[in-house]
């Protein structure tokens, strides 16, 4: 399984020069499996150039979309990912059970006088929706897709994937708190989180943030370190970040969340996700 970040901030987009490093898109992940298949999470403005580059490659695009929300941030780029404009290309999509409303609503013409000028049913891709994960686990050439919802406003999933003996978390926009709706307890991420190899999960916010941000949906690194070591995860990167955070601003977070783990003996090993990164497991 090798994987990739082509967006990694949320909220809204922030280009400019204070965001070089860590990035500016909103969340996309590609997921390329053994098999070769790839898996995309979420089309947040990151999606944009990832579908410039599955053109370049002069290959038809086959590809499953999986959506953890229909936020803003999650969805907007599909508005600019160039392969639902190719006859040849086929997007099969999934994920959480609005999934589908929140990529044909950015395209529709009755909000306002419509903010988009091409019509969903214009598309010229083959777009299918699987309707699978709502019902359970999902397999896709042999790797196992779990899902666990998301404490958040309006609700998502989060995803696991196992291939072999190989496991991945993906859970952004994600609160951890005491105070979590039934089955949404920190309890309850450690359990579906337990020994898996690398997290990905939202840390949008510091401690001292947190306070003040109660309800909105996003954890801080410290909650989200407490749940890598509950868990006894091996990785864990930081994501998400918030749109307000610099470059050095972020550097600066990732060292304290690394500094913290090594007052508490952690053996995880912290990061925090840079678009354009890849990495293998």
């Amino acid at each position: 399984m090798k994987c990739k970040f082509w967006g990694t901030r949320g909220s809204i987009t922030v280009p400019g020069k204070d965001t070089t490093i860590y990035g500016g898109n909103t969340t996309c992940l590609e997921i390329t499996l053994d098999s070769g298949r790839k898996i995309i999470l979420d089309a947040g403005t990151g999606i944009r150039v990832l579908g410039e580059n599955l053109l370049a490659k002069k290959e038809k695009v086959d590809v499953t979309l999986l959506l953890t929300h229909i936020h803003w941030d999650h969805v907007l780029g599909f508005l600019f990912f160039k392969p639902i404009f190719e006859p040849t290309a086929k997007i099969s999509i999934d994920g959480f059970p609005t999934c589908m409303k929140g990529l044909t609503s950015i395209f529709a013409t009755k909000r306002g006088d419509g903010f988009f000028p091409v019509k969903f049913e214009e598309l010229k891709a083959r777009i299918q929706y699987l309707d699978i994960l709502r019902h359970g686990p999902m397999d896709v050439d042999g790797v196992v897709i779990d899902t666990v919802l998301l404490q958040h406003p309006q609700g998502g999933f989060g995803f696991r994937f196992r291939e072999g003996k190989k496991t991945l978390v993906f859970i952004t926009d994600n609160e951890l708190t005491e105070d979590a709706w039934d089955g949404r307890h920190p309890d309850d991420y450690a359990a579906f989180c337990k020994d898996v190899d690398i997290l990905i999960h939202d840390a949008q916010f510091l401690p001292e943030e947190i306070v003040k941000c109660r309800g909105w949906g996003h954890s801080d690194y410290r909650a989200t370190l407490e749940l890598a070591r509950k868990a006894h995860v091996k990785k864990l990167i930081l994501f998400h970040h918030d749109p307000s955070r610099t470059d050095d601003e972020l550097a600066s977070l990732e060292k304290m969340c690394q500094d913290l783990a090594s007052r508490h003996d952690s053996q995880v090993d912290v990061s925090i996700a840079r678009e354009g990164a890849h990495f293998s497991l």
